[in-house]
């Protein structure tokens, strides 16, 4: 998604994730999206029905309201 953006910017959004906005510290990849599908459509996701899956490195559980500070404590 970053690719066509200027590379100052995608520095920005790099350390914007590392500083812990991403639990897993780095940005996601296609093959991340990837693997989530390759699970959904193997064998091993039959028991899995009717869920929301966040593929986001765990963005999805910081609030980006509250000071990053606060919610290591």
């Amino acid at each position: 998604m970053l690719n066509g953006l200027p590379d100052a910017l995608v520095q920005t959004a790099r350390a914007w994730h590392a500083s812990g906005w991403t639990p897993m510290g780095r940005m996601g990849t296609p093959a991340d999206i990837g693997n989530a599908v390759a699970l959904l459509c193997s064998p091993d996701a039959g028991w899995i029905t009717g869920q929301l899956l966040y593929a986001d490195g765990g963005a999805s559980l910081v609030d980006t309201l509250m000071p990053l500070e606060i919610q290591r404590g």
